[in-house]
């Protein structure tokens, strides 16, 4: 019987005083990124587009949502807008300043979408009242490249109005504010 055990495959000792996770050189180490099966091909981080000196476009849908800070951004009547990425070419985070000095952060690692900004700021408002708000409705993101390049300033409106006194359930008109 004792032939039987000596076949099967032998347990080696294990010394606690040595770490495995360490390696023996420095050729053998890994780099260890973070769940590389999340990342999109084609989202940027901003830090390395800032690097690179690349131009962002922001959605210009954000400045027609007359949406109101303090609701839910599912409370929108055009649900597709929420789907669309608020830049060009998609990143993966980004600030969100308020001219008071509050800052958020919209997340998406397949890029940053319209809602994912919405979701920040609302995050921020949901318990505020009609009446606590001075300028309760998006009015739109700002990019200043020269000031922060890696945030957008949240502009704020008094009333929930279109921009440019047009109505909003013309489709085929478009407006370039």
């Amino acid at each position: 019987m004792s032939a039987e055990v000596q076949e099967q495959p032998s347990l080696t000792k294990v010394d606690s005083a040595v770490d495995d996770t360490v390696p023996a050189s420095p050729t053998e180490s890994k780099v260890k990124h973070r769940r590389t099966s999340s990342t999109v091909s084609g989202v940027f981080n901003i830090n390395d587009l800032e690097k690179e000196g690349v131009e962002l476009k922001i959605a210009p849908e954000t400045q027609k949502l007359n949406w109101k800070l303090n609701t839910s951004p599912t409370s929108i009547d055009d649900k597709e807008v929420l789907k669309k990425l608020l830049t060009t070419p998609p990143i993966k985070k980004i600030d969100l300043a308020f001219p008071l000095g509050l800052e958020v952060t919209a997340r998406n690692l397949k890029g940053v979408t319209i809602k994912d900004a919405m979701d920040a700021i609302h995050k921020q408002f949901k318990k505020k009242a009609d009446d606590e708000l001075e300028n309760p409705y998006l009015a739109g993101f700002e990019w200043d490249r020269e000031e922060c390049y890696t945030k957008f300033i949240v502009h704020q409106k008094a009333t929930g109005e279109a921009p440019i006194g047009g109505s909003k359930k013309k489709k085929g008109k478009s407006e370039d504010a």
